[in-house]
């Protein structure tokens, strides 16, 4: 499949998980993927195997992403962590630090891009929100805050970038088998006192019709047709792929 030839595309937190499976799904499509990663030698990885290029770069500086401007078709916001604690015991500078990685960073990643795609008519944003942008969780303020801002952001990029062809949509997967879920098996075992081999069907499925945990593959062919022709009418949307949690 070669829709994307010929069209540049960047990916946030490209080097592993939900990023790498998106950024080889656009280059399998034809485009020139740019993997960035405050992972220097993964995105190198990542990028290597695909002709792409990387961009070594801690999206978490906020203040030196507010001069910058990209010439990308295709910008998929992705990049983010967890933090699993109380309320009462959430480290405020964390919470900054997850609202600032993951709405802050992906405005100005937008802001940046927008002028190239109002240019030639035509832009592809796709942020990779969660099924914990519609619902929430205990003990995740940061990243379900984070997240339902991401959704804001997301629907009025789309409204503002109707008109000149620029589509803004959200992926919203329940949990895929990335290392960030991994490393959430042993603080959902802790703070919910179960077994870790019981968290993933007894906390993580729980909810879930479809009983396993969705692959970053799953969300790149998503991710792949939002950016593709075939979807130039979709925009404003949030796809759920939660093996039925929100159907709830």
């Amino acid at each position: 499949m070669t829709d994307l030839a010929g069209r540049t595309a960047l990916v946030t937190g490209g080097a592993s998980g939900i990023g790498a499976a998106c950024a080889r799904e656009l280059a399998a499509r034809g485009a020139q993927v740019t993997v960035a990663d405050v992972d220097a030698d993964g995105a190198r990885s990542v990028a290597d195997e695909i002709s792409g290029k990387p961009w070594a770069v801690d999206l978490s500086d906020v203040a030196a992403l507010e001069g910058l401007r990209l010439q990308t078709d295709i910008l998929v916001n992705n990049a983010g962590v967890q933090h699993v604690s109380p309320i009462e015991d959430f480290p405020p500078e964390r919470f900054r630090f997850i609202l600032a990685l993951m709405v802050e960073a992906p405005f100005l990643l937008i802001r940046a891009a927008l002028p190239h795609m109002y240019g030639q008519q035509f832009g592809r944003i796709i942020n990779i929100s969660s099924v914990h942008g519609l619902r929430a969780s205990e003990y995740k303020s940061g990243y379900v805050t984070a997240k339902h801002g991401l959704e804001g952001l997301s629907k009025v990029t789309a409204l503002e970038g109707g008109s000149r062809n620029v589509t803004s949509n959200c992926v919203d997967p329940g949990y895929v088998r990335t290392p960030l879920v991994t490393k959430q098996i042993a603080d959902q075992a802790r703070r919910h006192e179960v077994p870790e081999d019981k968290v993933v069907e007894e906390i993580l499925l729980k909810e879930s019709a479809i009983k396993r945990l969705v692959e970053p593959e799953d969300v790149a062919s998503l991710v792949g047709w939002l950016a593709s022709p075939d979807a130039a009418m979709v925009t404003g949307a949030s796809y759920t792929m939660d093996g039925g949690w929100s159907a709830r």
